[in-house]
């Protein structure tokens, strides 16, 4: 039977860059997003941070396919507006959190439950994983969009959490940090980039794509990396490297 996967936010950039992935690699792809249609038979709407919406897509995946062997939990959103965290709002700050940290981690709640559930059933050739879109946000310094940069983090310890929690059942998590990647939501600070990444900001000197960290979330998938639980794989052309 084909390995079902799951992957939110997947209307367009790195989200639909995953899925498109997955799907070419021979998985049956859910695209999820909060828009209102997509020209795919596969698509669920889902709002990740609404309960009622991730126990509908959790029920719907289930009727449909009766399994998943892989989530990726990519939905997230930028603020609105970048404010100096001397000035951001309370709402602001409720907004972005409530969806990239709560949606992620209620997500994984969700459906680290269900996964539990088809291993108590025994299915053959089941080895179910999730992995975790974080940024390199989760340990950058962003004083100007300090709410997403708390969110992010948010997310690596979710992580974190559920890699130690659910590698009793078998089911490791990892997290991808993207770093610069060109999207429909970094289009606002492109001509900010392009001068940043020409001055070195990292060492390889050009834009991340969508397939960069698909690549990476491939890799995650395919098992070979499960005894490192909790693994963290950088899509951020070595942004993370401490340089002098």
């Amino acid at each position: 039977m084909k390995k079902v996967a799951l992957v939110t936010g997947s209307y367009q950039g790195i989200g639909k860059g995953i899925a498109d992935k997955l799907k070419k690699e021979g998985y049956i792809v859910v695209y999820s997003d909060v828009h209102d249609g997509m020209e795919n038979e596969n698509y669920i709407k889902c709002d990740i941070s609404s309960s009622e919406d991730r126990l509908s897509l959790r029920d719907k995946i289930d009727k449909k396919y009766g399994r998943l062997d892989l989530l990726v939990n990519n939905a997230g959103v930028a603020c609105k507006v970048r404010l100096d965290i001397l000035e951001t709002t309370e709402e602001s700050y409720d907004r972005v959190t409530g969806i990239n940290t709560k949606g992620t981690f209620f997500m994984c709640q969700v459906f680290a439950n269900y996964m539990i559930e088809c291993l108590n059933k025994g299915f053959e050739d089941y080895s179910p994983r999730i992995v975790n879109i974080a940024s390199n946000s989760s340990y950058t310094s962003s004083t100007s969009r300090g709410e997403y940069c708390i969110s992010k983090a948010g997310v690596s310890m979710t992580t974190l959490l559920f890699a130690d929690r659910l590698a009793e059942y078998g089911i490791p998590v990892f997290e991808v940090r993207p770093g610069i990647i060109k999207t429909p939501m970094t289009e606002v600070v492109t001509q900010r980039y392009d001068k940043l990444i020409a001055e070195g900001i990292t060492p390889i000197k050009r834009w991340g794509t969508p397939e960069d960290v698909a690549n990476c979330v491939f890799a995650a998938a395919t098992g070979l990396l499960d005894f490192g639980t909790g693994t963290v794989l950088n899509a951020d052309g070595g942004f993370h490297i401490r340089r002098l």
